[in-house]
C-alpha cells in the first residue's frame, strides 16, 4: 500500500490507519488526561514507550495535523506539545473507550467519580476537558 492509500473507504478503517497503533492513542490520552507536554513526561508513561517509537509517533502525530509542537521557551532544546483542534476532536473517542473499558473488564484504573459523571452528562465533560486544554495551550 502507498503512503496516503487507505485499504478501503470505511470510516473506521480511516480512522485505525490514521492512528496507526495503540502508541498513537496513549500518547494521546497523556496529552488529554495527564497533562503531558514534554518528551521526557511521555516517557514515563507506565506502558513504557521506547524513545524510538515515541519520537517516530509524535513526529507522525504532527504530520497528521492531530498535535502540534513548539520550541519551549524557558530550555530551548525542548518541544512544547499539545493537541491541536484536529486532535481535540479525539476526546470523544477516548472517552467512550474508557465507558466500554470499564464496563467489560473490572479493576481498571478510572475513577468512579469519572464513571458517575460520564453518565450523568458525558456531553458536558466532554466540553470541559477540552475548554481546560484549550486554556492550557494559551497560558
Amino acid at each position: 500500500m502507498k503512503k496516503g492509500e487507505l485499504r478501503s473507504d470505511c470510516p473506521i478503517n480511516y480512522a485505525l490507519e490514521f492512528l496507526g497503533d495503540k502508541w498513537s492513542l496513549l500518547i494521546i490520552r497523556d496529552l488529554v488526561f495527564e497533562g503531558k507536554q514534554f518528551y521526557k513526561e511521555f516517557l514515563k508513561s507506565k506502558e513504557g514507550i521506547a524513545t524510538n517509537i515515541l519520537s517516530d509517533r509524535l513526529k507522525r502525530l504532527e504530520q497528521l495535523g492531530v498535535v502540534e509542537s513548539e520550541v519551549y521557551e524557558k530550555q530551548r532544546t525542548q518541544k512544547v506539545y499539545a493537541l491541536s483542534d484536529k486532535g481535540l476532536d479525539l476526546i470523544p473517542v477516548l472517552i467512550e473507550l474508557i465507558i466500554w473499558s470499564s464496563k467489560h473488564k473490572d479493576g481498571l484504573a478510572v475513577e468512579p467519580q469519572l464513571l458517575q459523571q460520564l453518565q450523568e452528562n458525558k456531553i458536558q465533560l466532554i466540553q470541559n476537558v477540552r475548554t481546560k486544554l484549550l486554556k492550557r495551550g494559551t497560558e
